[in-house]
């Protein structure tokens, strides 16, 4: 029987660390592809890079954009193990958890901008060839619901 449960145990472990081993690294630079984003109803960005640092859990976002809302940088930390995690967006401060769905990172955030709550739900993918990072954003606000698509091509 210890044999057995030793052996279940070994098992599982590999399991564990097979799962681990298959989560993608979004590291690197990475540009947005207009052509192939969505916008919705927001006004399209002309240019937008995201510098990526990723070791798990250990998420860190650097994000420049341009348009016609004007030039906006910004850094954005998260930990994928779901512990919460607080940014500053536009002088508000954003809370975010963010955990995986297989492949797929789920970001939640919550924030308050002007007394009106906003949930924005970012999942972030990783074609298999490594090249291209796909950030799907859900944002919930009293105004209503869309959806914006990013398409990133690695640099």
């Amino acid at each position: 029987m210890k044999k057995l449960m030793s052996t279940l145990f070994v098992i599982a472990a590999a399991a564990n660390m097979a799962v681990a081993g298959d989560k993608p690294d979004f590291s690197g630079s990475w540009k947005m592809d207009a052509d192939k984003s969505t916008f919705g109803p927001m006004p399209p960005p002309t240019s937008m890079t995201l510098k990526i640092a990723h070791k798990d859990p250990d998420l860190s976002i650097e994000q420049a954009q341009s348009g016609a809302q004007g030039d906006q940088t910004m850094t954005l930390k998260y930990s994928t193990d779901g512990k919460e995690t607080t940014n500053s967006l536009m002088g508000n401060d954003v809370k975010s958890k963010a955990n995986w769905d297989g492949k797929t990172l789920v970001v939640v955030s919550n924030a308050n901008f002007g007394g009106a709550d906003v949930k924005l739900t970012n999942k972030f993918s990783l074609s298999d060839d490594g090249k291209t990072l796909t950030e799907a954003l859900s944002i919930s606000a009293p105004q209503g619901d869309f959806d914006l698509t990013y398409v990133l091509v690695k640099q």
